[in-house]
């Protein structure tokens, strides 16, 4: 008993922490180094593939590329999975989530191109760009397949069964995001019409850089005010829209 129990304490510590992303029919879990999913096909079968990521963020040190690299780690997944399998039905390929992409994207031109102030731009442009596709997912096989994801991932880590939200998911990005967005654009906005454009792709990529840190800091201090408040968007959008 001593022997088991000295094991058990010793696979807790060892856990890898995991990603993952929902398909339409199926779910994508990943680690630092490697990538496994699997698929439902028509008939009820199950097809599994995995192998090494071609792009890995952990590797890489400098604080101001690690987040972006984060995000592109996983679409540089995305034509391995669908090479290894050709079944799989990625998120953005259902049409109601591909039209609420497109039209939020139009609504957000719009609103940047308003009178309104810069915080108000800021806050419509965050509500325009999650909104429609939270609302496009719910109830669908993409929102069940989220919630499974997240079951999955959080009751290996802690080590007994846990809810469909999860305190890593990307909606929690929601929050910082909003946050460093504001403030990138609202600086940018300063800047030579001439240069503004690029002012605007630069305050784009910093915000994203900086929200994946402050997402960071927000999972270590989970009891922290500040970390609690940045995450409230992002758990009230799992639970009520997208698992």
């Amino acid at each position: 008993p001593h022997a088991r129990g000295t094991y058990t304490r010793r696979v807790s510590r060892d856990k890898v922490r995991l990603g993952g992303m929902a398909l339409a029919n199926g779910v994508l879990v990943h680690g630092p180094r490697y990538w496994a999913c699997a698929i439902r096909l028509e008939d009820g079968g199950l097809e599994v593939a995995s192998g090494l990521k071609p792009l890995r963020a952990s590797e890489i040190e400098n604080r101001f590329i690690r987040g972006p690299a984060r995000m592109a780690e996983i679409f540089a997944l995305l034509p391995e999975i669908r090479r290894r399998l050709p079944a799989a039905q990625l998120p953005f390929q259902r049409p109601a989530v591909a039209a609420a992409m497109v039209g939020s994207a139009a609504a957000v031109r719009l609103v940047r191109g308003s009178r309104l102030s810069a915080a108000a731009q800021e806050v419509f442009a965050a509500a325009l760009a999650v909104g429609p596709a939270a609302v496009a997912m719910r109830g669908s096989n993409l929102a069940s397949y989220h919630g499974a994801e997240h079951i999955s991932i959080g009751t290996y880590e802690h080590g007994e069964e846990r809810a469909k939200e999860h305190e890593r998911c990307g909606s929690h990005l929601l929050g910082p995001l909003l946050l460093t967005s504001a403030i990138g654009n609202a600086v940018a906005t300063r800047a030579p019409a001439s240069v503004r454009p690029a002012a605007r792709a630069a305050a784009g990529v910093g915000a994203l850089a900086a929200s994946v840190e402050l997402f960071s800091w927000m999972v270590q201090n989970q009891n922290n005010p500040l970390a609690r408040a940045l995450a409230m968007p992002g758990h009230e959008l799992q639970h009520r829209f997208v698992t």
